[in-house]
């Protein structure tokens, strides 16, 4: 392909799946080799059903909703979209199917005129490596210079771990999203503290696509309470999440859900943990019935939720207000009998020492 001015050098990517864990690095990536990036609008109801209409009701919620953020980029007459097969992360650590075969998946049940800019990543095969990913993600472009598209990948790198930096100091998700993209580095610590601390525990496409999660986060902050997820934590912690809860890695996204369940399982500083899955998902299931093992084992109050495109906000609220009321009377509980101990002791050291031997 001949080489396309910057006018034309635009590429579409869906505000779903591994946007949440990934934009960053694209967008320092592709900015760097001056690509303009497009993105689909935020997720609305009418997104999940744009996506839902195209395929089997059996899928899962994030396909649908990834189908229709697609839908929402060709709409908006973006020819070129980066739809990426994410086979696996390391050596044999593999994504679920859906995900592996997204690009085949797409070009199925949408049927407009678009180029799909397919680009796989596959740790567990031989050239199918990062750098190979990225060469895919840019040859639509008659972008092939490895030197160039090495040096990108160094300016994707700082914006992604720029934003890390930021996420990990307790920032949340949206605000050093946007410091990141802005090339700022902004630490900023909390004084506010919180009677209440919450794990919330789910994929990045679960927890941090407001739609989805129907803003569980800032539901949680309005009641008091703080919310930590993986974002706080590095990845030796995440793995050792993993290990805590007696399993060996298998899945790519694995850390974002039993690593960080098994790591917040063992903090004292929080007091119950919220999982968010999408109805249908087989490897989250798996997760879930082992998180919810040792959750009792730990004796660490868990709460559950799935969801789907007919999931009703009042009900999804209602379960988290009886969740937070319940954390919040435990440990009204647990201080009254810590000051109750502590009186009977006092009593009862008053009264030994008043009594005379003969």
């Amino acid at each position: 392909m001949a080489n396309l001015s910057n006018e034309e050098k635009v590429i579409g990517i869906p505000r779903a799946m591994s946007f949440y864990n990934n934009y960053p690095f694209y967008y320092g990536f592709f900015n760097d080799l001056g690509i303009k990036i497009v993105l689909s609008d935020v997720t609305t109801k009418q997104t999940m059903s744009d996506g839902a209409a195209l395929v089997v009701t059996e899928t899962c919620l994030p396909i649908k909703v990834y189908v229709g953020h697609v839908l929402n980029l060709i709409h908006k007459g973006v020819k070129n979209i980066l739809i990426p097969s994410i086979q696996s992360t390391d050596v044999k650590i593999y994504n679920c199917s859906k995900i592996r075969g997204l690009p085949d998946l797409i070009r199925n049940v949408v049927k407009e005129d678009f180029n799909l800019v397919e680009a796989t990543l596959d740790k567990s095969e031989k050239h199918h490596g990062l750098y190979d990913f990225l060469e895919d993600c840019v040859r639509p472009f008659g972008i092939t210079d490895k030197k160039l598209i090495k040096k990108a990948s160094k300016a994707g790198w700082r914006c992604y771990n720029n934003f890390h930096v930021m996420a990990k100091s307790g920032m949340p998700y949206s605000k050093a999203l946007s410091y990141a993209l802005q090339g700022k580095v902004v630490i900023s610590s909390s004084q506010k503290e919180y009677p209440i601390s919450i794990a919330l525990v789910g994929h990045g496409y679960n927890i941090f696509d407001d739609r989805v999660c129907m803003k569980i986060s800032d539901k949680l902050e309005k009641m008091d309470v703080k919310v930590c997820t993986s974002l706080q934590l590095s990845s030796e912690q995440l793995n050792e999440g993993i290990a805590s809860l007696g399993n060996d890695k298998y899945w790519a996204n694995e850390d974002e859900v039993t690593g960080t369940a098994g790591h917040y399982l063992k903090d004292n500083k929080i007091d119950g943990i919220i999982t968010i899955t999408a109805f249908g998902c087989g490897p989250d299931s798996l997760m879930i019935e082992r998180i919810t093992r040792h959750a009792k084992q730990f004796g660490k109050p868990l709460l559950n939720l799935t969801i789907d495109e007919q999931t009703g906000e009042a009900g999804f609220v209602t379960r988290i207000e009886a969740f937070v009321d319940m954390l919040f009377r435990k440990k009204r509980a647990s201080i009254v009998n810590k000051i109750n101990i502590k009186e009977n002791v006092a009593q009862y050291n008053t009264n030994t020492n008043m009594i005379k031997t003969k």
